[in-house]
């Protein structure tokens, strides 16, 4: 999907899909900024699953991403699930990466990659966040690989790069005190603005007020470029939730989160 301004409004400029990859794009009265919820038709990813995502969004845009449910990984019985999300954004375009949260179930198998091109001015935000089995039913994922890889450049310039990898016990990889201290949801934010340096502050104080997670956030400036990364860590999913929808509505500035990002 590719987006374009049209009289200052955020319109489509092309949009294709095919298989079990379909695109809906809610009515958003009043407002300049588009939004586009991600289905995966399928209920899920197993092994041998490929599942890609291309989005660009043109000069002067304002396009948020999300989906319609949070992505299961089920067991695979042979191969690995691969999913691809290729971000593109423009001048001073602002695009917001923020798929609900990836449930991986025993013996699931995935390669998930993110990559994202920014303009010099160009503004993301983005979030990954992970589930390890489905506490409610008393599930430990003992087996299973799980591997998530970002690249994110501006300007042709890599300004971000993160390697995440958990293979055969995860439950045991996760019970580390350097992992995630024996919880199971996990979640990283990454914004890339020149506001993200005023925004660091703000952040801090909102995570340090929230005893659901384990968080911390940092700000690097590199190549340019204002760098905002935080790491979260919860019990489950709703305690997770309590830490990332204020941290995603602050780093947001304003706009509203899709309505599916709810308590």
């Amino acid at each position: 999907m590719a987006v374009k301004t049209v009289n200052g409004q955020t319109r489509l400029d092309t949009f294709y899909q095919e298989g079990a990859a379909k695109i809906r794009i809610p009515r958003l009265p009043g407002q300049a900024a588009m939004e586009a919820v991600l289905i995966n038709t399928s209920g899920g990813l197993t092994g041998g699953d490929r599942l890609a995502w291309d989005i660009d969004a043109g000069a002067g845009t304002a396009l948020t991403l999300t989906t319609q449910a949070c992505e299961k990984v089920y067991k695979a019985s042979a191969g690995t699930a691969d999913m691809t999300v290729s971000l593109k954004v423009g001048d001073r375009a602002s695009l917001a990466w923020l798929p609900q949260e990836t449930i991986v179930f025993e013996r699931a198998r995935l390669m998930r990659r993110l990559d994202a091109d920014l303009a010099p001015d160009a503004r993301l935000l983005a979030v990954e966040a992970t589930i390890f089995g489905r506490q409610a039913h008393g599930e430990r994922v003992r087996e299973a690989l799980f591997s998530d890889r970002w690249r994110i450049r501006r300007d042709g310039k890599l300004v971000h790069a993160d390697n995440l990898r958990l293979e055969g016990d995860v439950d045991g990889a996760l019970a580390l005190p350097a992992v995630a201290g024996g919880e199971i949801a996990v979640a990283t934010v990454l914004l890339v603005s020149e506001t993200a340096e005023g925004l660091a502050g703000p952040l801090r104080d909102q995570l340090a007020a929230c005893p659901a997670v384990q968080s911390s956030a940092s700000f690097w400036r590199v190549a340019g470029s204002g760098k905002l990364l935080a790491r979260f860590v919860a019990r489950d999913s709703v305690a997770l939730r309590k830490g990332l929808v204020p941290a995603l509505s602050l780093l947001n500035e304003g706009a509203p989160l899709p309505k599916i990002w709810s308590l």
